[in-house]
């Protein structure tokens, strides 16, 4: 697993890290490069993570540009948050802030909707009706949580019923954590699942699976518990060598594994959750549940024909993009960033920050007619929760090659202090900085 000459940085290594972190570093801001005259027309669908960042970006670099972003969503969500909010360590409130809080000078924001995309006449038609042409389009729309794909499971259920549910929002995440809380005050069977299709950060499952554990053994309740996690194949995680620790350590703490388990229907009533297995559906029972949907793209992009054709991605319609520019591959003045592009790996907030900049310089680059050598490599980064005040930092990239930020100081597979830190402190303004084109 590679030597690190100091595996738990000393805390004034620390104040070091969390100001790098802070600020940012390992990412060019967006005023390093000198302002281009334009009068492009530029659409963005989606005002989240990825195309707060775009917007910031392109109104740093792009002097007489139409900015125009669409979203309907007046209150903008710190995503990564939503599972310490489902843990009771942060209020619901730390999630939740407004979307006009991070725009940009000079870029429009229509509050609604992209109801169609027509990429082949640049435009898009939003639920209110209004035709909105574009130049360049770049679709950020995040993706849809199929919650209906799970036979009995609705929304309203998530805090009632034993079922908790860490994606559906703030208020989802703090109703889950009240239904955590009940079910640690006495223990039971605690089961916890992801989905088959691509999904947002796929280290939730396993972090909140640590995170109830921990719980059960602070509340004295762990040994009247037992925790199930269903994986959806073979594997825990993406990555092998990630997959084996988590294995381990999931092992080391008494967490059952079983394999090949897609979660198909819940009966609250009965606690009952149902899978499909290779050898037929398989009913597991619970006191407590963590329900992860389906994911998919929203329904716009893939009625759009934006969506990948064939291959793995096509079914849920991830946007068809080439995976080391995020250029659309049969539109070229169309990128996709964020959780709705159909790439390898990327689905973290983590990710946007690296995609941005490459996708932007690229549609710059078509601006001032020149070709952009930037390419996006999939870097991405979960900060694993493996318990309360504990965390493996593991970032990655397209290959499944770990390429830590701090070589040497933060071992990505080591148990540490500094990276739970990094998590509950420093990546929230290390967030903050990518939306207004800082980091």
């Amino acid at each position: 697993m590679g030597l690190y000459l100091n595996p738990e940085p000393s805390r004034r290594n620390i104040l070091g890290l969390l100001a790098a972190a802070g600020a940012g570093i390992t990412a060019r801001p967006a005023h390093a490069a000198p302002k281009v005259a334009s009068r492009a027309r530029i659409v963005i669908a989606g005002a989240g993570a990825a195309g707060l960042a775009a917007a910031s970006r392109l109104a740093a670099r792009l002097d007489g540009a139409s900015i125009t972003l669409i979203d309907a969503r007046k209150a903008h969500f710190y995503q990564p948050g939503f599972t310490l909010i489902a843990a009771g360590l942060k209020p619901k409130a730390y999630a939740i802030s407004a979307t006009r809080d991070y725009l940009p000078a000079g870029v429009m924001l229509i509050e609604d909707s992209v109801a169609v995309f027509e990429p082949q006449a640049n435009r898009v038609r939003t639920v209110a009706g209004t035709v909105i042409d574009y130049d360049f389009l770049i679709v950020a729309t995040g993706l849809q949580l199929d919650y209906g794909a799970i036979a009995g499971m609705e929304t309203g259920l998530i805090g009632r019923e034993g079922i908790g549910s860490v994606y559906a929002g703030p208020d989802a995440a703090e109703a889950t954590w009240r239904e955590m809380a009940r079910f640690t005050e006495k223990g039971g069977i605690g089961l916890f699942h992801r989905p088959e299709t691509e999904m947002k950060c796929a280290g939730a499952p396993l972090k909140y699976t640590f995170l109830t554990d921990d719980r059960l053994r602070r509340a004295g309740t762990r040994s009247k518990s037992k925790l199930i996690y269903a994986a959806q194949n073979r594997a825990l995680f993406s990555v092998p060598i990630v997959s084996e620790k988590v294995r381990m350590l999931f092992e080391e703490r008494d967490v059952a594994m079983v394999y090949d388990h897609v979660m198909t229907a819940i009966d609250p009533g009965r606690r009952i959750a149902t899978f499909r297995t290779p050898n037929g559906p398989a009913e597991i029972g619970y006191d407590f549940i963590n329900v992860i949907p389906p994911m998919r793209a929203p329904e716009a992009v893939r009625r759009s024909g934006l969506g990948w054709q064939s291959g793995p991605f096509a079914a849920d319609g991830w946007l068809e993009v080439d995976p080391a520019t995020l250029r659309h591959r049969r539109f070229p003045n169309v990128f996709g960033i964020g959780d709705v592009a159909g790439v390898p790996k990327g689905k973290t907030a983590a990710s946007v920050k690296w995609q941005v900049p490459v996708a932007v310089d690229h549609l710059i680059g078509t601006i001032e007619g020149r070709i952009s050598t930037e390419t996006y490599a999939g870097y991405t980064s979960c900060p694993l929760i493996t318990r309360i005040g504990r965390a493996m930092l593991v970032e990655f990239d397209y290959n499944n090659n770990l390429v830590p930020s701090f070589p040497g100081v933060i071992a990505p597979l080591e148990e540490l202090w500094i990276s739970w830190v990094m998590k509950e402190i420093a990546l929230k303004p290390t967030y903050i900085a990518m939306l207004r084109g800082q980091a």
